[in-house]
């Protein structure tokens, strides 16, 4: 077996005739010709202080000449290592003492610019007495001073300087200040050094691209967050230390602020305006006049399924109707311009009964529709001011949970037997006083809290009930008035049936609601929807039996204010919901509307035609009627496939709906225009949840212009990012979904709890 210095390279042949030992070879060749390259750059200062001593060398075989190994040999003891970690074997053979012919002179008498590296304040792993000491904390020892050139211009390199003190030399020298002078002092030190003898950073350098690319990231990053990362964090200084670590130059949050800002929102405002111009029709989605977050959002939805944001609109209080037409019609002329037949409707949280109706009274071609997602909210609060059953059941859980909270003993007793029960234990939760009182004017602040002190009380039912049994609340029990009352209320069955009654009712219908928002209801879907939900209702009322009624009724009254015709154009024109006949063909469910939804079927297809194509209209309608969609179309319009995230059944293609009607369905031309433009209309409001942090920054500065319009580009960038993604979640309900997944220490509140009573 020889070595040698020099590589040999295998001789040329095309990768199909290479042997294994060639391969291995070539391989080699590249292992050693790289840690040549490093140990080069070493020698020149840009690499390790263990490579002026370390040489690699090529080991070949004595058969076939080929390289077999690549190895390390020390330069002063001439013993050879593996080369698999260089790092590993410089630590193990010359600093630990292995190499008879190496001492600590020996890396500093180097010649080469590199033999500074070797301080401990350039080693990633930096031991004890490498590290900064605190200025709080200085370290102890006597007060020596080494020379000037002990100080190393390394330090400079972070974004965060770290000045050490260097080990006590020969010489003592008394500060006036004493120990806290030795921190200031090595400032002074680094200062001259880094004068005298500047030298560049050993930080990975990263060309212009690259840094680019970074901050491209970062800042789309920080704008999608849309305020929940602080701009202000940039200049951070453990994010300024992060980013010198990683090579990238420190970054200022004015620059992030105007011109990479206004960048980013240029290419988002362009790629939106493009995406607007190449659609035939839209909707508008007007959503936030109801929240009173003091943000209005306009959205606008495409014939494709696809959502655009368009613009924020700041409001402040009570908002008049005809204020809310006029954001609405702007809306309208700022996107279509001399062509508003182009926007076929708009879906608003409010103003349905004036504003929207004055419009769609105005431009006879719109279709303006209430949002589903607020009318079942809507409803929920009907039950919760109309509904005897809702007052009493909230009154007599109130009085439940303020006897049990507010009573240290009986406090203690639920609290040891929720413990039992489920291992932890929590205060019932009562809504706020001015909205528990029966005089309360606004009755939808108290429907959340109320639902919540309603799962409290079910889910500790059986600790309640144990606490009116517990040998040591008996004399609280049997002597207070209120007491007696609450013991007699918890020990009837009809007082559980009816909690359970209401808190099903609002689950029931809360469950509805949020699927509205999650599915983006369309508006051929409200009449199913509300048949859904009339058949839950009734199913509820058999159980309980407690409803007497009403709860129907108030369901109808609700449906009454938000139907519109167009659910049941859109219901009969959507090929999704025909009906196999006994004859195989698929024809449209005119028997599942009422006499009065099939004239307003009549009456909206007139209404969006001309007048010249109405009758025209009216004829393809009665043979759309009696001939329906060839089975094979239908069929595969109805497709259906599991979601792979929720495990449900869906639609396999949501637009071929639209697409059956613009293709194989041409012939019917003027029933086909009112089909295309009906059938992708949404029904819901609801698409883009801003946070909080953004929406208190928005309301505390909002007169000046600079801060809204920097908001209003904020959103759009967001906005439009989550619709690219069809991400509608919020980052805060998702933060507090893993806060609470998360195993904290939950005992530390109930131990307080039951510890009260010692007070």
């Amino acid at each position: 077996m020889s070595t040698t210095n020099a590589p040999t390279p295998p001789p040329e042949t095309s990768i199909a005739l290479l042997t294994t030992d060639e391969l291995t070879a070539k391989a080699l060749n590249k292992r050693y010709e790289g840690l040549l390259t490093v140990r080069t750059k070493a020698v020149k200062g840009k690499g390790a202080w263990y490579w002026a001593h370390l040489e690699p060398i090529l080991v070949h075989s004595t058969d076939t000449n080929l390289p077999k190994a690549v190895k390390l040999r020390c330069s002063l003891c001439d013993a050879v290592f593996s080369a698999s970690n260089p790092s590993r074997t410089a630590s193990e053979h010359l600093k630990r003492g292995t190499c008879p012919n190496f001492s600590s002179s020996s890396s500093s008498v180097n010649p080469s610019p590199s033999s500074s590296s070797s301080s401990p304040s350039r080693h990633r792993k930096r031991n004890s007495s490498g590290a900064a000491p605190s200025r709080l904390n200085p370290p102890q020892g006597s007060y020596h001073v080494a020379p000037i050139t002990v100080v190393d211009p390394s330090r400079f390199c972070g974004g965060e300087l770290q000045y050490s003190v260097p080990p006590p030399g020969p010489q003592h020298l008394i500060l006036s200040g004493g120990k806290d002078d030795l921190g200031p002092l090595a400032m002074l030190e680094d200062s001259v050094k880094k004068l005298k003898s500047p030298k560049p950073s050993h930080t990975q350098s990263l060309t212009r691209p690259q840094i680019e690319s970074a901050f491209d990231s970062l800042s789309d990053w920080v704008f999608e967050s849309c305020g929940s990362v602080s701009l202000s964090g940039l200049e951070h200084p453990k994010f300024r230390a992060f980013l010198t670590q990683v090579g990238l130059p420190i970054i200022s949050k004015r620059d992030f602020a105007t011109t990479r800002l206004d960048v980013k929102y240029e290419e988002a405002r362009a790629e939106s305006e493009s995406r607007i111009r190449d659609a035939m029709f839209l909707q508008i989605a007007s959503d936030g006049w109801k929240s009173g977050e003091g943000i209005v959002n306009l959205i606008v939805n495409l014939p494709n399924g696809t959502s655009l944001y368009r613009r924020a609109v700041p409001v402040n209080g009570v908002v008049p109707s005809n204020y809310a037409e006029e954001v609405l019609l702007e809306t309208v002329k700022g996107i279509c311009g001399n062509s508003p037949q182009r926007c076929v409707g708009i879906v608003s949280d409010k103003f349905k009964t004036k504003a929207l109706r004055s419009l769609e009274s105005q431009h006879q071609w719109m279709v303006n529709l209430s949002c589903q997602f607020q009318g079942l909210n809507s409803l929920i609060k009907d039950f919760l001011k109309e509904l005897p059953l809702f007052k009493s059941v909230s009154q007599n859980c109130v009085r439940l949970a303020k006897f049990i909270n507010n009573a240290a003993q009986i406090r203690n007793a639920h609290c040891k037997y929720q413990l039992q029960e489920h291992g932890e234990s929590i205060m019932l939760r009562l809504p706020l006083s001015c909205c528990s009182s029966s005089s309360c004017s606004n009755k939808a602040c108290f429907l959340e809290p109320l639902f919540n002190l309603l799962e409290d009380v079910l889910s500790s039912a059986r600790a309640i009930q144990m606490v009116m049994h517990d040998d040591a609340c008996k004399s609280v029990l049997v002597e207070d008035h209120t007491a007696r009352e609450v013991r007699e209320m918890v020990g009837d069955q009809g007082f559980w049936n009816e909690v359970e009654a209401v808190h099903a009712l609002i689950k029931l219908v809360k469950e509805m609601a949020r699927r509205i928002e999650e599915e983006k209801l369309l508006v051929g879907q409200c009449l199913p929807l509300w048949d859904e939900l009339r058949a839950k209702i009734k199913d509820w009322d058999s159980k309980f039996n407690v409803g007497e009624g009403l709860v129907e009724k108030l369901v109808e009254r609700r449906f009454k204010k938000s139907y519109h015709p167009a659910w049941a154009a859109a219901f009969i024109l959507d090929p999704l919901y025909l009906i196999r006949d006994s004859t195989g063909k698929y024809l449209p469910p005119f028997k599942c509307l009422s006499p009065e939804q099939e004239k307003d079927v009549d009456k909206l297809i007139t209404r969006l035609v001309s007048r010249d194509e109405a009758h025209i209209a009216l004829m393809e309608l009665m043979k759309w009627r009696s001939e329906g969609l060839d089975p094979m179309y239908a069929r595969a319009v109805q497709m259906k496939e599991r979601d792979p995230v929720s495990g449900k059944m869906r639609i396999a293609n949501p637009q071929s709906s639209r697409l059956v009607w613009e293709t194989y369905l041409s012939e019917f031309r003027s029933l086909g225009k009112v089909a295309v433009r009906l059938i992708f209309l949404h029904a819901t409001a609801c698409g883009f949840k801003c946070n909080s942090s953004l929406l208190k920054w928005v309301n505390s500065h909002g007169r000046s212009h600079a801060a809204i319009d920097r908001a209003q580009k904020l959103i759009f960038i967001s906005a439009n990012s989550k619709f690219e993604r069809r991400d509608f979640s919020n980052e805060e309900d998702r933060d507090a979904e893993l806060l609470a997944m998360a195993n904290g220490d939950n005992n530390l509140l109930n131990d307080v709890l039951v510890d009260t009573s010692s007070v």
